[in-house]
């Protein structure tokens, strides 16, 4: 997987706990690690972000990778390498912030969707791209582009995918995915998100053990 694996981390599921408030992200945090997820993202545009990825950072072993999701400019990017933060995830390819993601020394993920996306980012030092929304161009899609990509940069697809098309995915050369609604939504107890957890756990060590 890349440079994803300096990470430390076993497998391509990324926790994102979109409108998670710091008095309750750090029981979601553990009910997450202990399912097996360790990658954890806080979208910017969640009551107090910055305070929720501090707590996390803070409370779960060290070798989780936490970071923010839906950042959108370089002060940002400094506010979560402040905080301790280790990867970026936009919705858009900004040459800023990729660049200042990478000289903070963190991963970057943008989000792309078509060849001239993907190849801006690439040329930007983007870690790995995520295709979002990866519904809409599709398992097919995402192969078909592949095709032109270098084989070394990580893919990953969030948006509208479910556990049982991971495998659809997963062929067409998706490293990782992003768990958003299907894992987390705002309101949610760590009891709820542990069980949506732990069944999409399952889902991937199955296709990976293939």
């Amino acid at each position: 997987m890349s440079e994803l694996t300096l990470s430390g981390a076993k497998r391509g599921l990324i926790a994102i706990l979109r409108g998670v408030k710091p008095d309750e992200v750090v029981d979601i945090g553990y009910a997450l690690v202990e399912a097996g997820i360790e990658i954890i993202e806080v979208p910017l545009n969640s009551p107090q972000p910055f305070e929720s990825i501090s707590r996390l950072i803070k409370t779960l072993p060290s070798n989780i990778l936490i970071g923010a999701g839906t950042v959108l400019n370089p002060h940002d990017v400094d506010r979560l390498a402040d905080c301790g933060g280790g990867i970026v995830v936009s919705p858009n390819v900004d040459k800023a912030v990729i660049e200042q993601t990478r000289s903070r020394g963190m991963l970057s993920l943008p989000g792309v969707l078509t060849a001239t996306e993907a190849f801006t980012a690439i040329a930007a030092g983007a870690s790995g791209l995520k295709f979002f929304p990866a519904s809409v161009i599709g398992a097919s899609g995402i192969n078909a582009l592949r095709a032109v990509l270098p084989s070394d940069i990580p893919l990953g697809a969030v948006g509208g995918i479910e556990a049982g098309q991971f495998i659809d995915y997963h062929q067409a050369g998706i490293h990782f995915f992003g768990l958003g609604s299907n894992l987390y939504k705002a309101g949610d107890n760590a009891r709820m998100v542990s069980q949506r957890a732990i069944n999409l756990v399952h889902a991937w060590d199955a296709i990976k053990n293939q």
